[in-house]
This record gives structure tokens, sequence and C-alpha cells, in this order.
């Protein structure tokens, strides 16, 4: 069975009609889904999918216990080395989905990092991604450097800067444009 890996930006707690819609259609077509479980947009995805009876969903949490589990689904611990309730400690769940998953969509609010983070982990193992930008209301298709790039315009350049210091924008982006050699 094929997985979508649903994630967004904490800041987002409400979903837009549309990515309803996306999700509903991704259960619909018998894709699992793999969803974290942090407050803002984890737990709406987790509410929309409780409301039309999602089966497949597998929620990822960092440690023993989900924050959130709406729906009583299957729960996928991982166990960071990281301090407990860092960023690292976090991201470890979300480099976990990433690699469980055929596709992404992502809610992102031109921001955040964490879920520009996994657009890039979808991205570096060749994975699209259908990301909802939420100011503007659209669908963005990511499945390579340009179409990342075109999402991009979206940010800030204040929020290009928090990215650059917070993930590294600028060299994760050189990294996607790298050719991959092979001895």
């Amino acid at each position: 069975m094929e997985t979508v890996f649903i994630s967004g930006s904490i800041a987002i707690s409400r979903l837009d009609e549309r990515v309803k819609d996306r999700i509903s259609k991704a259960v619909e077509a018998g894709l699992s889904v793999a969803v974290g479980d942090a407050d803002g947009a984890d737990t709406s995805i987790q509410q929309h999918l409780a409301s039309i009876n999602a089966e497949h969903v597998t929620v990822y949490c960092s440690g023993d216990r989900p924050r959130n589990n709406v729906g009583d689904w299957t729960v996928e611990n991982v166990y960071p080395d990281a301090e407990p309730g860092t960023r690292a400690y976090f991201t470890a769940k979300d480099l976990k989905m990433a690699a469980a998953a055929n596709y992404g969509l992502m809610i992102w609010d031109t921001k955040s990092t964490g879920t520009l983070s996994n657009v890039f982990e979808l991205l570096k193992d060749k994975k699209t991604s259908v990301v909802f930008v939420n100011k503007a209301k659209t669908f963005v298709n990511v499945k390579d450097g340009q179409a990342l790039e075109s999402l991009l315009e979206n940010m800030s350049d204040v929020a290009k800067a928090k990215a650059e210091k917070k993930i590294g924008l600028a060299s994760k982006i050189a990294a996607l444009k790298q050719p991959q050699f092979s001895l």
C-alpha cells in the first residue's frame, strides 16, 4: 500500500476545504497516511481523517506516547538520540515519515521550517510533494529543484533569513542541485 506523508505548519489550526478534499481523495484512493502528533496542522489533519473514518493511518511520535492521536490509530514510536523537547528530537519522527512515504501533502504557512524541511526530505529521495500554500490558497507540485525555487518565492525575506539560520536553506537548495555521482 502506498503512503502519503501529510503534515503542516503548527501555526495552522484550520484546514482549507481544498486541503480536506485532497486528504479525502487520498484516503478514497486507498493510500495509507503517515501523520505526526503535534498541535496545529497535525491535529487538524487527524481530526479530518477521523471525520471521514480513515482506517489506514499511522501516527508518528517521538518518545513513548503521542501528544495527539484523535482516531486512536496505530502509533509508530521513534526514539531519537537527541534531547527530549529539542528540534532534533521532534524532527526524527518527520525523517521516519518521509522515509516511509511515497508522496507528501504539506500545508505551509510560508514560514515553517519544519514543513519546508519535510519537502526537502522527500525531494532528496525523488519523491513529490503537493504543497498547499495557505496564504495564497494554492497548491504547488514540488518534484524538483526548480519547483522548489518556485515554492520559495512565497517566502518573505525575513522568513528566508530565519530558514537560513534554522535549517541552512541555501545549503539544502545547493545539495538538491548537485548531481549525484556514484563510483
